[in-house]
């Protein structure tokens, strides 16, 4: 059974099943089948998800990252997002309390004529408080912490897909270089090969139409590199504008990785459970906005219902009229005002009808996100287990037609072979050493996609750990 067969048909219908209830919490504990599982290329050594760039040992690499995490628009909106949710959650929360207002006041006035000027202080104390009987500020309070917690969760969101967009780009350029570097040698090779048939024909012992074919050769050879140099310079502009790093530093950087380009290890996933699917800080995200809106369904519905407030104040007032000096101290409690919504032209019924259409909308979007999920995971996989399964005989082909490369240029400076024979064995073995160098960096693609897939390390208990923190 194929990988798609194994794991799309089981998981797609177990977590939309789950995400079918209206409680977006109960998705992610759903019960999921054991059997549910992808075994994973099989591997030497396994790395842990979280630490995968570190224990990678690339020194440049993680430069790189933590340089364009410091300069990503998309990761500073993240920060914006999450700084302005939690400004909302304080907010909301405040109007779940009695406010406290100070008031103070002086006046200085002839009231009569033939009277002295009066001189009036006062000073106190006004509070008032919602007592929020049938739960909209609760609501709203509830909404409030749900974005919060959704908004943190897209900030390790977008750290992540920063991280992966380098290391795409990363492992592009140095891949793309050993292609260039492989095309400036075929060009020298091909280069020498038109020179040497040039003075053979010169001599007598070739033919004219072979130098014009050396040269054709050559040329096409010199064309290839230029193009394959022009490709790695746009990698490397990309990369520029990821990480705000000097093109000069950027291109000396990756000189000395070069050096030591070695391919990503993998994942310590040795199966793929669904429950790791809610891992993800973007699945995470979109069910804590279907909880959100769930609450602001309920904090439009409590408009319906009466509301409730007490009021009160405490203050003194001091009043001077030439020799006589007065002050008093006064309270109250109340009024006890219920206000009871009766006619507002269908407003209310507009508000309640609004959330629940932004309540379909989250729903939906968060069904979208765990078929996408499945989806992204599920080809992660079917490129490694491709990668994996090519990977031999892709170096076998490419040895192979090295081998015969050498010798078909050994017969042709011997004169046993001809020149179109020579070329096709270049061509051949240019063509698989490139296709060796493709599968490499197909491979690391694959893995930053899984990476990227599985939610990069993302760990749902340390969000909420940092959660309670902020909230005590």
């Amino acid at each position: 059974m194929t990988i798609r067969h194994f794991i799309l048909i089981p998981a797609i219908a177990v977590l939309l099943a789950a995400c079918a209830t209206t409680n977006p919490t109960a998705s992610s504990s759903a019960s999921l089948p054991a059997h549910w599982q992808a075994i994973l290329p099989s591997e030497e050594k396994n790395t842990e998800l979280r630490n995968w760039w570190q224990a990678h040992g690339d020194a440049s690499l993680l430069e790189l990252i933590e340089a364009a995490q410091k300069v990503s628009p998309s990761l500073s909106q993240a920060w914006s997002r999450m700084e302005t949710a939690r400004a909302a959650r304080v907010a909301s929360g405040a109007a779940l309390l009695p406010s406290v207002d100070a008031v103070a006041n002086a006046t200085r006035a002839k009231n009569q004529p033939g009277m002295p000027v009066a001189t009036t202080a006062q000073a106190g104390l006004q509070t008032s408080w919602e007592l929020d009987l049938f739960g909209a500020n609760r609501a709203n309070n509830q909404a409030a912490q749900a974005e919060l917690e959704g908004s943190q969760a897209l900030w390790h969101d977008a750290r992540i897909s920063v991280a992966a967009e380098v290391a795409q780009l990363y492992f592009s350029v140095l891949s793309c270089q050993q292609v260039a570097d492989l095309s400036w040698q075929d060009a020298k090779s091909r280069a020498e090969t038109a020179r040497v048939t040039e003075l053979s024909v010169k001599a007598g012992m070739s033919a004219s139409a072979t130098s014009a074919l050396a040269r054709a050769s050559a040329a096409e050879g010199n064309s290839r590199a230029i193009q394959q140099a022009a490709l790695c310079d746009l990698d490397i502009k990309a990369l520029v504008a990821l990480t705000a790093r000097p093109e000069p530093e950027l291109r000396q950087l990756l000189d000395g990785a070069k050096a030591g380009f070695r391919n990503l290890l993998p994942l310590a996933v040795s199966s793929l459970p669904a429950h790791l699917l809610t891992q993800r800080p973007d699945v995470y995200a979109a069910e804590k906005d279907v909880a959100a809106a769930s609450s602001q369904v309920g904090a439009a519905e409590a408009q319906r219902y009466p509301r409730l407030s007490l009021s009160g104040s405490i203050g003194t007032m001091r009043y001077k009229n030439g020799g006589s000096d007065t002050r008093m101290d006064t309270w109250s409690v109340g009024p006890l005002a219920l206000t009871l919504p009766i006619f507002n032209g269908g407003q209310t019924s507009a508000n309640i009808d609004a959330a629940k259409a932004r309540y379909q909308t989250a729903s939906s979007n968060y069904h979208g996100k765990v078929r996408q999920a499945v989806r992204e995971v599920e080809e992660a996989l079917v490129n490694l287990n491709s990668t994996d399964a090519r990977r031999l005989d892709s170096e076998i082909s490419a040895r192979g037609y090295e081998q015969a490369l050498q010798a078909t240029a050994v017969r042709y400076n011997k004169g046993m072979a001809s020149l179109l024979d020579l070329e096709d064995a270049r061509r051949t073995a240019f063509a698989s050493q490139s296709a060796l160098i493709t599968l490499q960096l197909e491979r690391n693609r694959a893995w930053i996609a899984l990476y990227r897939a599985l939610g990069g390390g993302w760990d749902l208990s340390a969000q909420a750990a940092s959660q309670a923190k902020t909230n005590s």
